[in-house]
């Protein structure tokens, strides 16, 4: 994820990241939650949906990027937010949900596997994963970016140690289809 830790690359990121955001699915996870929950947003990035999540639920944001770190904490001052990598997932606290949109496709179906089982540690019982991820088969480099495509069908087995499914959405992000969101319930 060498992409994100340059000040111009992320610049031009939260750019061309302007017109997007993730309120569809804050409106499917807000389904699952109470107001009083405490939320990880794993990849807040440029903090869109951060500040959307914030007005509704304690957030707390991380990010393996000091630029986007140093973006958020300017940004939003008096948010919370901690340097994360999507797979250690290194902090002591516990959430009762763990959202990212579009972070986890860029992590190997390994460390997919491995933040899975972090997110599963630090979730309170009954919490809930809310993940949006790219759909389709295999990896590409994108831009600088490795991109890790999913099939819904896959999310069973790869979370099926500790999680039940409760919404597997397909959605358009620049095609009819091309995406989906993953919101399911630790066991």
């Amino acid at each position: 994820m060498s992409y994100y830790q340059s000040k111009e690359n992320v610049e031009e990121y939260i750019k061309m990241a302007e017109c997007h955001d993730g309120r569809e699915m804050i409106n499917l996870v807000k389904g699952y939650l109470r107001p009083d929950h405490h939320i990880l947003e794993l990849g807040s990035g440029p903090g869109t949906d951060w500040l959307e999540l914030s007005k509704y639920y304690e957030t707390t944001g991380s990010d393996n990027s000091q630029a986007f770190l140093q973006h958020l904490n300017n940004k939003y001052s008096k948010g919370q937010f901690l340097e994360l990598d999507a797979v250690s997932i290194a902090t002591e606290q516990n959430f009762d949900a763990i959202y990212s949109n579009k972070v986890l496709h860029h992590l190997s179906d390994q460390e997919f596997k491995q933040s899975i089982q972090r997110q599963y540690e630090l979730l309170n019982p009954k919490g809930i994963i809310a993940h949006s991820l790219w759909k389709g088969q295999g990896s590409e480099e994108f831009n600088g970016m490795y991109v890790n495509y999913h099939e819904p069908d896959q999310m069973a087995d790869l979370i099926d140690f500790g999680f039940e499914i409760l919404n597997l959405k397909l959605y358009k992000e620049f095609e009819d289809d091309d995406s989906f969101i993953l919101i399911a319930r630790k066991k």
